[in-house]
């Protein structure tokens, strides 16, 4: 079992913020730094500053770095961490984080991820903020992440490209599928370094995980606000020895169509299985004015709520479609195979259930002339025969 963190985001996140908070946590400085200095770029300094945001006492990370009129793509940045032999773990992370931003900035600017131009989140600060988060959570020895409802501001902000809307274009598209509220605050409370951090590593996004905590600390943005305290907070402790374990995280994504044919339907649920959702299914319903609907519900892991969701609009033509965070706890199962009439039909196995794989016992049913429910009683009794005889690992009963 490892550490857990969890990251309260009731003012948004920023790369300087997390890293902020793991070292009010407890992350070493030095060993941070030690980290650091492996990647093979130019002078800079990471200096924490203990400060007060509306009466909390939080860490203000600043890292200084000479102006520099490089521009670094995703191709550079990645092989400025792989030369940096940094640990597995904040190799990965730091990639994966790197990697959601090249590919969101491709979708905006229409170019391929390895060759989006980085500007802010290519300077040195950026690069630290992810690796120095990155490797204050391996300090630590955090295994794994979650986060609470992120939120973000309103109004107009400033970047290389010019003024921008407020949570800027990569925010919103990095938090695709993750639980955000906006606040009237003129301010950038969520940055994309922020929101690529918690994209990559938070295994679900809900209120603070059932644990025993070991440690909490505040990191502190740069700026002060009247109406709230500009921190993130991050709470560390061991996952909760008691009550049902961790599950899988999951996504579930919806619509309400009222003007879908149930043959489009079908066809959907068959398309979102090829592109990778764990179960797809439909659900009718009565909507307004008494119109006869159907809620079409996908479940799929969040890493592909993006693509789900795509083919959601793109086969239905729906105008919005609604998620949530779940965990599910799926029983162990595996496949086999048996004899029925000169024919292989496939089986599923799990604890105290055998059950026939329905095409290739309709395939059977269809060449033989027996009914269907004949041949899943055959292909069932034929699997039991084999699994009494001591060897269900084999594919076929003996003769």
């Amino acid at each position: 079992m490892s550490l857990t963190a969890w990251f309260h985001c009731f003012s948004g996140i920023a790369g300087d913020m997390a890293l902020g908070s793991l070292i009010d946590a407890g992350a070493d400085v030095d060993e941070v730094r030690r980290l650091l200095e492996r990647l093979p770029v130019g002078a800079w300094s990471v200096e924490p500053q203990p400060v007060l945001r509306n009466g909390i006492a939080a860490t203000h990370v600043v890292v200084r770095a000479p102006e520099s009129a490089i521009v670094r793509t995703f191709a550079h940045i990645s092989g400025l961490l792989e030369e940096a032999r940094l640990p597995d773990r904040v190799l990965d992370r730091s990639l994966r984080a790197f990697g959601a931003l090249a590919e969101v900035e491709g979708r905006l600017h229409r170019r391929p991820p390895a060759q989006v131009h980085f500007h802010e989140v290519g300077g040195i600060d950026a690069i630290v903020d992810i690796v120095g988060t990155c490797a204050a959570l391996e300090v630590l020895d955090v295994g794994s992440v979650s986060a609470s409802p992120v939120a973000t501001g309103m109004g107009m902000i400033r970047s290389a490209h010019g003024l921008l809307p407020n949570p800027a274009p990569a925010v919103v598209e990095l938090l695709r599928g993750a639980p955000t509220y906006g606040l009237e605050v003129a301010v950038e409370l969520t940055t994309p370094t922020g929101a690529a951090l918690l994209s990559t590593l938070a295994a679900g996004f809900g209120p603070m995980p059932a644990m025993r905590i070991e440690a909490t600390g505040f990191g502190a943005g740069a700026r002060e606000l009247d109406t709230l305290p500009n921190v993130t907070q991050v709470v560390i402790g061991w996952p909760a020895d008691e009550g049902a374990p961790p599950g899988q995280t999951v996504l579930l994504l919806e619509t309400n169509v009222d003007d879908v044919t149930g043959e489009t339907l079908a066809h959907t649920l068959g398309v979102l299985l090829e592109a990778g959702a764990h179960d797809a299914w439909v659900t009718p319903i009565v909507m307004k004015k008494g119109r006869p609907a159907h809620v079409l519900s996908a479940l799929c892991d969040p890493v592909l709520g993006a693509s789900i969701s795509s083919v959601i609009a793109a086969e239905t033509g729906t105008t919005g479609i609604r998620g949530r965070t779940l965990e599910r706890w799926p029983t162990p199962r595996s496949s086999g195979a048996v004899d029925v009439e000169g024919a292989i039909v496939r089986v599923k196995i799990s604890p105290g259930r055998v059950k026939v794989e329905h095409d290739d016992a309709a395939r059977v049913a269809q060449r033989t002339g027996l009914p269907l429910r004949e041949v899943v009683r055959r292909a069932e009794a034929a699997w039991h025969r084999q699994h009494d005889d001591g060897d269900p690992s084999s594919p076929l009963p003996s003769a």
